[in-house]
């Protein structure tokens, strides 16, 4: 059970408020932090969020990466490498999704320049697969100056729609709908998406959720992804 979850359960039996519990009560979270995280709080305090935040356990899943041609599951980096994961889709046509994964494609250079490539994992998750087909996400990486050689970067494509809606509202609190994309030619729909990043340690926790990703500054995510790789 992470640690929202926990919170919210002890609050319902108890009377407790979730604040007051953090503060001590638990144990869960001491001066220098959450339990089991590298960095220091942040100045954000999204423990409410509906998405999970710091020092809450990454959502445990598996999806298909078509380019790859493999099942990629999140425990299988626990413990060998930290993750900045995002979710996205190609006819993106506002600027959203591809500011999220050129902050990825930074921290992923970053990486390579300081050697630290084979302790870091890239997830980038579609969220619309009918149209996010292999060839589609493979011209997009060379389109964005995504390094698929590097072996650490992972298109996610979900088998349909639907399943990639469910995996999103289960497991990251994040409710997509296609939308009419009427202001824009030749787009049949659109989605009002979430501009969210993670950023999760080698065990499995998160260090830092950035809700307003496509704004975040560049330097100061990367540093944050290289201060948890090389803790």
């Amino acid at each position: 059970m992470d640690r929202r979850t926990y919170l919210r359960s002890f609050t319902a039996a108890t009377g407790v408020t979730a604040a007051t519990a953090a503060a001590g009560c638990l144990g869960a979270l001491g001066e220098s932090g959450a339990e089991g995280t590298i960095l220091d709080p942040p100045e954000r305090d999204l423990s409410e969020a509906s998405h999970p935040s710091y020092g809450d356990e990454m959502p445990a899943f598996t999806a298909p990466d078509p380019i790859a041609g493999e099942e990629v599951s999140v425990a299988d980096f626990e413990g060998e490498r930290a993750v900045l994961w995002t979710s996205f889709y190609t006819n993106c046509p506002d600027g959203v999704c591809p500011a999220l994964i050129l902050r990825l494609r930074r921290a992923q250079a970053a990486a390579a320049e300081q050697g630290y490539g084979d302790e870091s994992a890239f997830l980038s998750l579609t969220f619309d697969p009918e149209r996010d087909t292999e060839a589609v996400l493979r011209e997009y990486a060379g389109q964005q100056g995504v390094d698929l050689d590097a072996g650490n970067w992972h298109f996610l494509r979900p088998e349909s729609y639907e399943a990639g809606q469910d995996l999103l509202d289960e497991h990251f609190g994040l409710v997509i709908e296609k939308q009419p994309a009427d202001d824009y030619e030749n787009l049949e729909y659109q989605f009002p998406h979430y501009g969210l990043i993670l950023l999760v340690n080698k065990q499995g926790i998160v260090e830092r959720a950035y809700p307003r990703g496509p704004q975040t500054d560049v330097e100061a995510l990367v540093s944050d992804f290289e201060r948890v790789v090389t803790a």
